[in-house]
């Protein structure tokens, strides 16, 4: 989705960025992925883990991708937190314990 967005947002042109970022807490660990594409509004964050909500055109998405993600992530203890800004990329904060119960 973060290419996606900065393939619009940037078309042509260079200057799109991805940056993923790894670090660990106390008992967990912290994975920061962020793009500098077109982000979301707020009533596109509110939507963003629905079952078949996308933003894409027609065939080019079936917005289960980010629907399964918060799921998996929910199956492992872990939670997702996001932060955009239209037209001015977005940040997803995925925390996971080490230790699985």
């Amino acid at each position: 989705n973060a290419i996606y967005a900065i393939q619009k947002k940037w078309v042509n042109e260079k200057g799109g960025k991805l940056i993923v970022e790894t670090t660990d807490g106390d008992n967990n660990i912290i994975i920061k992925i962020s793009d500098n594409g077109t982000g979301m509004d707020d009533n596109t964050k509110k939507k963003i883990f629905d079952p078949f909500f996308t933003t894409k055109d027609v065939g080019e998405g079936t917005g289960l991708g980010m629907s399964i993600a918060y799921n998996t992530i929910k199956k492992h203890n872990g939670t997702i937190e996001v932060f955009s800004e239209q037209n001015q990329g977005a940040s997803f904060i995925i925390t996971l314990p080490f230790l699985q119960g």
